[in-house]
């Protein structure tokens, strides 16, 4: 990581299927070892079994499901006189979509089950009805910003 120079935020161009910017960042996160292809494949037949099994519109669904696991409050180090403090900030909306699928796909990689698309479809519908793994990450994050609130003081 530069230490001159902050890194240029890229913009992200929306997947050709949903139109849809939340996609192609799920895509990109799903991906491993630059297989693109099968990404697509995986969170698209995800995305057809949301549709299928709830009868609505699956982006929808996606988007209240990262919307429910987005954290508002995050800890983050910092070191004040030779001691660190877990200090709590707030999350601005990007870093919180990023949180919010990178919660969702460990969830959803941890799960039970050898079908890479029901673990994803599962752990997606558990986070829109606000159960799940990524649910329970976010409020663990929450109950330790809320246990550091004494720390707010030293916000940078």
């Amino acid at each position: 990581m530069s230490r001159r120079h902050r890194a240029k935020k890229r913009i992200i161009l929306p997947d050709p299927s949903y139109d849809s910017r939340l996609v192609h960042m799920l895509v990109n996160r799903v991906m491993k070892d630059g297989k693109k292809t099968l990404a697509y494949k995986i969170v698209y037949q995800t995305m057809q079994l949301i549709s299928e099994k709830t009868k609505e519109n699956s982006l929808k669904i996606l988007e209240q499901a990262i919307e429910n696991v987005k954290p508002i409050v995050e800890v983050k180090a910092q070191r004040i006189g030779g001691s660190a403090y877990q200090v709590p900030l707030e999350v601005n909306s990007e870093r919180g979509t990023v949180l919010a699928i990178q919660w969702i796909l460990s969830a959803a990689r941890n799960r039970s089950g050898n079908s890479s698309v029901l673990k994803l479809t599962n752990e997606i519908l558990d986070a829109f009805a606000k159960t799940g793994g990524a649910i329970r990450r976010r409020s663990e994050v929450h109950r330790m910003a809320e246990a550091n609130k004494a720390f707010a003081k030293f916000r940078f």
